[in-house]
């Protein structure tokens, strides 16, 4: 599949100028200790007029698909062959529990029929759709670790098919106050507000993060292509020329990833400009985009590297054909993701 647009939402910024703006500063310690995307971020009156009552899950979502459509180029009247994939880990679960609150304290017939309808996993893949005025199907997915992966199988299951002619596949996540406990109940949140995802550990550390990215996916030729990308295993890379690590501090030890370590390829990860979230597996994707385009690898932006590891330690120009960005589950099963030009 050919990623003919990307469009991200998160705690630095909105759209590839603010990622590649971030990808050049690096870290910077994160506000509140979580990576959180900011309410000025999610004013646009163009691609969120009807969405006045939505939630920050959806306005994330929808501004980031809506982006990467307007990114692609591609002609508006292809939106009747357009699909629309949402994988999440968590879906819009502070609306979901502010509605149970309400069920406790105002009883099950006088709460908001708004809140309920937006508390639905589904709700920001319609808001996407009517924002757009895709005519194809919709899906949403949630699936802990491993959701956007899924998302890219399905979306090369529906253009080979021909059910589309085009997909936008995309994840978002949100971090409240009641995930922000639990990180620091069940995770080992970092001190400094630093993920270090080169230190393998087998209690990594973790930042909490949220925000929204999305590809516009086809198998047609395209005026812009970044990369081409698949989570099939038949896509498999013999040898990439870089490996970027999912390691974020979510899924319990990490100490697996060793092994990659030792095969040579140039390494990285982004992880400490996002945050730790199930689904930054798209993120770090969107980074691999990037790169294979411009041909430029980018410096991890934490560079702690007890492991001796072939590090991108500083952004210069690159020969790149191929990216394998790897994560494992809390089981230690692994699924990759290849991007080549």
């Amino acid at each position: 599949m050919n990623i003919a647009g990307l469009g991200i939402v998160f705690n630095r910024g909105r759209a590839l100028q603010a990622l590649e703006k971030a990808l050049e500063e690096g870290w910077v310690l994160p506000q509140d200790a979580a990576y959180a995307v900011s309410e000025d971020i999610l004013k646009d009156k163009s691609a969120l007029k009807e969405m006045r009552r939505a939630d920050a899950f959806s306005k994330m979502a929808c501004l980031a698909a809506y982006d990467a459509f307007m990114d692609s180029e591609v002609d508006g009247e292809k939106k009747r062959s357009l699909g629309v994939i949402l994988t999440t880990a968590f879906g819009p679960y502070v609306t979901t529990l502010r509605f149970l609150d309400d069920i406790i304290h105002y009883g099950d017939a006088s709460v908001s029929p708004t809140i309920f309808s937006h508390s639905a996993h589904d709700a920001a893949a319609f808001y996407i759709a009517l924002a757009l005025g895709s005519r194809g199907p919709t899906l949403t997915i949630t699936q802990f670790a491993h959701s956007f992966s899924q998302g890219l199988i399905i979306a090369e299951t529906w253009l080979k098919s021909g059910r589309c002619e085009y997909v936008l596949v995309g994840s978002a996540d949100v971090c409240g106050e009641v995930m922000k406990y639990i990180y620091r109940q069940k995770l080992n949140v970092a001190s400094d507000g630093k993920i270090k995802p080169f230190s393998f550990a087998r209690a990594p550390v973790a930042v909490p993060g949220e925000g929204s990215v999305f590809f516009l996916l086809t198998n047609q030729e395209t005026l812009k292509k970044y990369a081409s990308i698949s989570a099939l295993p038949e896509a498999a890379l013999k040898k990439p020329d870089v490996y970027i690590l999912d390691c974020d501090g979510t899924t319990g030890s990490e100490e697996v990833y060793r092994q990659i370590g030792k095969a040579g390829p140039l390494i990285s990860s982004y992880t400490p400009i996002f945050g730790s979230m199930l689904t930054v597996s798209s993120f770090n994707c969107a980074v691999a985009a990037l790169m294979l385009k411009n041909q430029k690898c980018y410096a991890a932006p934490v560079q702690d590297n007890p492991h001796g590891l072939n590090l991108c330690t500083i952004r210069k120009s690159a020969k790149i054909n191929s990216i394998s960005c790897i994560r494992y589950g809390c089981k230690k099963e692994r699924l990759e993701i290849f991007l080549k030009q």
